[in-house]
């Protein structure tokens, strides 16, 4: 099973990570000025996950594929890493679908 985490940014802003099972990191989210904002961010990726439609699949300057997670409003929530093939990033998109809904919340601020 899937997990976030909860973590602190050098310049105080919380975000999280969404981990796949084998503890990659799927999914990265902007940040946020309150502890409050980052847990409302993940549970709009818990619903948002869910509809295929709010996936944009990217290429990078370089040619690396990823993916971006948009909110019902547009803005982006969460960012994958750049992966080597488009493959890699569609199964990157299916694991979060796969594991956002039940993932536990693990809080590394406290």
């Amino acid at each position: 099973m899937g997990k976030f985490e909860i973590l602190r940014r050098t310049n105080d802003d919380y975000q999280f990570n969404l981990k796949a099972s084998n503890g990659e990191i799927i999914l990265t989210s902007q940040g946020y000025a309150s502890k409050a904002g980052c847990q409302n961010g993940i549970e709009s990726v818990r619903v948002n996950s869910q509809d295929d439609a709010n996936f944009d699949r990217n290429e990078s300057s370089n040619g690396k594929p990823f993916f971006n997670l948009r909110a019902a409003n547009g803005l982006i929530i969460g960012t994958s890493q750049m992966y080597k093939s488009v493959s890699g990033r569609d199964n990157g998109i299916e694991s979060v679908k796969k594991n956002a809904p039940d993932a536990e919340i693990e809080d590394q601020t406290v």
